[in-house]
């Protein structure tokens, strides 16, 4: 047996999860890392007769690559938009400023209006490459294109070529998200 083999099975195993930390001590330590937030938008071709805007405020978003231009996004198992984006491989992000934490909230807020009501309140622009709402005054906005798709535990890695990038002139620092809460540069 390998010495980490021996250290896992001499680690006491917290109720409710076979292996590791638990719930608890994972969301203590994890935010306590601070992360950039975007919203990730697609349009669902299913939605009603012309398809309809979708959207979801992310805080699990990196790039992967430069060579070829790859970021990832992680979403939740089995949610709306895990769905929109099995099945429409092209979508976008949009890099939030701190100007944007209420959108953010909304587009994070379980039971909200539907994604179609809250684009209309939404400053966008349709992308190019793929049709999916660009928020006006983002830090910056990429349009992607589903490579592979990666089973994580209650989460979907999607992992994304980048078709098309710009960074507008927006004012403000960007929006973080740390210790469970929207926070700005000082």
């Amino acid at each position: 047996m390998s010495l980490s083999a021996q250290q896992t099975e001499s680690v006491p195993r917290p109720e409710g999860h076979p292996v590791g930390v638990s719930e608890e001590e994972f969301r203590g330590a994890l935010a306590r890392l601070a992360a950039g937030v975007v919203l990730v938008t697609a349009h669902d071709e299913e939605e009603g007769p012309r398809g309809a805007p979708a959207g979801m405020t992310a805080t699990a978003f990196m790039s992967v690559s430069l060579d070829p231009p790859l970021v990832l996004v992680s979403v939740r198992t089995g949610s709306r938009m895990d769905e929109v984006l099995e099945r429409q491989p092209l979508w976008a992000a949009s890099l939030l400023s701190e100007e944007h934490r209420s959108l953010a909230g909304r587009f994070a807020m379980k039971g909200r209006l539907s994604d179609r009501l809250l684009f209309q309140e939404v400053p966008h622009v349709l992308g190019e490459k793929t049709g999916a709402p660009l928020l006006k005054g983002a830090l910056a906005t990429i349009e992607c294109a589903t490579e592979q798709r990666v089973a994580a535990g209650d989460h979907t890695l999607v992992i994304a070529r980048v078709l098309d990038a710009a960074v507008p002139a927006a004012p403000g620092g960007p929006l973080l998200y740390y210790r469970a809460g929207y926070r700005h540069l000082a």
